[in-house]
């Protein structure tokens, strides 16, 4: 009979995917470049009070910006000049407070950043080109350049600015056409991608001076940062030749408009095992967050009132059959197993939120640009005007209340397991005692008295057999941990799960070999009994 506890805690990350830390690591490289006062370390503490951000801005718009003191009120009114100065600039900013900032909100600071990033370093480099070539979609000049520089290296087929830059060719491919004598190409196409990125980065600094804004393991993956390519790929534009042909415009106009690879969604998850012999795993979704910015192909071409109306319709519907989807849900139940079913169930309806949520964005920003385009009749923009509201607040309701149901899930998902936890240890406690109470009982001193201890010890066993159903259910424990909390929320847990574990584990031993122990002894008993009924008869 053997008695086990194998739990395992499900970690759940709700904070900054992958490609969050790899913005975040790339923008701050980004912006430690752009001027040479003390360089920033984290930046969503560091931009905090809004100093740093006017340093940027003085730097990009050659303007003496003045910054106040240290205080919350201080750090909103610089802030709020940042916000100020980017509007003066026609910088392109959707659902960004002051507050937003100040607070550290991590996408929304990231958000903030990409725009400045999209406005001087993306449009500003390529205003010109754009002119020349009556062009609106930047992003398609770039690709059309790209594609151009590689046009005669078989190795490279460039379709997007994510899954074709991860083995490295493409980037190798651009430097060597413009420096064929800075490496040889036979020798790079026989790296590893690793090898090949870093011999690209490395290029690049030595002999066009820019910067490392990229690292090498953050681009050799399935599904690099596209922002982080573009602004990389950029920066080898502003330095480079710029002959771009219509030709090659054109040829972009025929790729497919989402390659296979930059439309899959990745998930990661993390899960630690008590005795770290075993591992469980379940995808986590991202965390769907408020509206900060378009996908940047939308940014840059023309939008008709057809197309924003029909796309409008479609994000309409889905939401509220979202909505539908979240109040038809069932109030938190008081039983864990049922929570952890609401749990999961829940973490469905998160991954299906965060993946319209571009979409929703999308929406938002055509409806911009069809007033900006200044096309529509006054009743036509109010209309507009009035539908982008909406939108936006339904939206934001609906993100609210499914983060305030997955919050009260966990909440008493958390209460309950913990009370399990408390119930195994309370248990245990009662059974420790009892088994030092049965080894300070004397011997028995004839075999009926045996049989009762055997008996007892039977009544032991069908209390773990009971209790092991229990236990059972402890495993698979769940829980949240955010970005303040970090791997110390799962530390205590896990201590405690481990104390637990040991004790449970000591007196199933002591269980098991009690049990065999008894068995031997009475087998002698019987024995020694059988030979005095034989001894009768003699």
């Amino acid at each position: 009979m053997l008695f086990k506890l194998t739990s395992y805690i499900q970690v759940v990350y709700f904070f900054a995917d992958e490609h969050d830390s790899v913005q975040k690591k790339t923008f701050t490289k980004w912006i430690n470049a752009q001027f040479s006062k003390t360089p920033i370390k984290d930046m969503f503490s560091d931009l905090k009070d809004g100093r740093k951000l006017l340093d940027l801005l003085e730097g990009l718009t050659g303007s003496v910006l003045v910054k106040r003191g240290s205080t919350r009120v201080h750090a909103l009114n610089n802030v709020n000049k940042v916000l100020q100065v980017l509007h003066q600039n026609n910088v392109e900013l959707v659902n960004i407070g002051g507050t937003d900032i100040v607070d550290g909100n991590h996408k929304l600071t990231l958000g903030l950043i990409w725009s400045i990033i999209l406005h001087w370093q993306v449009k500003d480099v390529m205003k010109d080109i754009m002119s020349n070539l009556q062009q609106t979609n930047s992003e398609k000049i770039l690709l059309s350049w790209v594609r151009q520089c590689t046009r005669s290296y078989p190795e490279v087929n460039v379709l997007n600015f994510t899954t074709s830059w991860s083995d490295g060719l493409a980037f190798n491919a651009i430097l060597h056409h413009f420096r064929p004598n800075a490496f040889s190409w036979d020798h790079v196409t026989r790296m590893s991608p690793m090898e090949r990125l870093d011999n690209a980065f490395t290029v690049a600094k030595n002999q066009l001076n820019i910067e490392n804004l990229l690292d090498p393991e953050d681009v050799a993956v399935q599904l690099p940062d596209k922002k982080s390519i573009i602004m990389y790929v950029t920066s080898l534009f502003a330095v480079l030749p710029k002959d771009v042909t219509m030709d090659a415009i054109r040829e972009v106009e025929t790729l497919p408009r989402k390659h296979k690879g930059e439309a899959e969604v990745l998930t990661c998850f993390v899960s630690l095992d008590v005795q770290r012999d075993e591992a469980g795993s379940s995808p986590r979704p991202e965390t769907p967050s408020t509206v900060t910015e378009p996908d940047m192909e939308l940014s840059f071409s023309e939008v008709d009132l057809d197309t924003y109306q029909t796309t409008l319709e479609e994000v309409l519907t889905w939401l509220l059959e979202a909505e539908d989807t979240l109040h038809g849900q069932e109030e938190v139940s008081d039983d864990v197993e049922e929570v952890k079913d609401q749990f999961h169930t829940h973490e469905t309806f998160m991954m299906e939120l965060t993946a319209h949520q571009s979409s929703v964005g999308n929406v938002l920003q055509a409806g911009n640009q069809l007033i900006a385009q200044g096309h529509l009749s006054e009743e036509e923009e109010e209309e507009i005007r009035e539908q982008m509201t909406l939108l936006n607040s339904r939206w934001e309701s609906l993100r609210v209340a499914s983060m305030n149901r997955q919050a009260r899930l966990h909440e008493v998902l958390m209460e309950l397991q913990q009370q399990q936890l408390q119930q195994l240890s309370d248990w245990l406690t009662e059974t420790e005692a009892r088994i030092r109470k049965i080894e300070t009982e004397p011997g028995a001193k004839d075999l009926d008295t045996y049989k009762e201890q055997i008996e007892q010890h039977k009544m032991l066993q069908n209390d773990l057999e009971a209790e092991q159903v229990k236990v059972n259910s402890l495993t698979h424990m769940v829980v949240v941990v955010d970005e303040n909390s970090g791997d110390n929320a799962t530390a205590a847990l896990e201590e405690q799960l481990q104390s637990l574990g040991e004790r449970w584990a000591a007196v199933c031993r002591w269980t098991e070999e009690r049990w065999h122990k008894l068995q031997e002894v009475y087998m002698v008993w019987q024995q020694l009994q059988s030979d005095q009924v034989k001894g009768q008869y003699l």
